[in-house]
């Protein structure tokens, strides 16, 4: 198994200080910075967009992991990888036509993650994978943090894992919600690769944080 990466969400961080909290991932051990796009449609929350994104890109060392939670992904892509997404991730569920966003990102020159939410089975992404970049399996409702992990989705972890490996594919799986410290080892264990975690790492100091949860993998 590939080192696995670390992606925190800067949903959880203090708005009113980003910068500060955005220097700090950059000092981490950190992979990627976790950046979740909310439209108030796909998800009842309304969060960051591209404005927010291009400031972010302006200080981040890391690359931006970019979750579009949004409808009617297609005619948006190029706009989030002007503003400075290194990597962009589309919801199954919110995709007319999924392989068009997959070819649309790829050929903006990023890699393409497919996303679903708990409610959607496995199977779905599976007609999809020798096209994609890494699957973000949601591990709670996608919308809000602090959610605790829904234990059913390690099961979904492990059926994708399994199915990877079968297919000899070269995708990463990521899951985002409810991820901490006491749970970060099972979800390696189910193959999990790239681990979104937000305010277990963002509440008291990122950068020990990152360094403990990192021990527990």
């Amino acid at each position: 198994m590939e080192k696995a990466l670390i992606s925190p969400s800067i949903l959880a961080a203090d708005f009113l200080n980003l910068g500060r909290d955005i220097a700090a991932l950059n000092r981490s051990d950190c992979d990627w910075i976790h950046v979740d796009v909310m439209d108030g449609h796909f998800v009842p929350e309304v969060s960051f967009g591209q404005p927010v994104i291009r400031a972010i890109k302006k200080i981040a060392e890391k690359p931006l992991d970019v979750h579009l939670m949004i409808e009617n992904p297609l005619p948006a892509i190029e706009s989030f990888v002007k503003a400075g997404a290194d990597r962009l991730t589309f919801h199954l569920e919110a995709a007319e036509d999924p392989l068009a966003v997959i070819r649309k990102i790829h050929n903006c020159g990023l890699p393409a993650a497919m996303a679903i939410k708990p409610g959607t089975p496995v199977e779905e992404v599976e007609p999809f994978l020798s096209e994609l970049d890494m699957v973000l399996i949601m591990t709670v409702e996608p919308g809000f943090g602090g959610q605790p992990i829904l234990p059913e989705t390690i099961d979904k972890i492990r059926r994708l894992s399994a199915k990877i490996r079968e297919e000899g594919r070269n995708v990463l799986i990521e899951a985002d919600g409810g991820i901490k410290f006491d749970n970060a080892g099972l979800l390696r264990e189910a193959g999990l690769d790239v681990f979104v975690s937000g305010s277990c790492l963002f509440r008291g100091n990122p950068e020990e944080n990152i360094t403990e949860f990192i021990k527990r993998l």
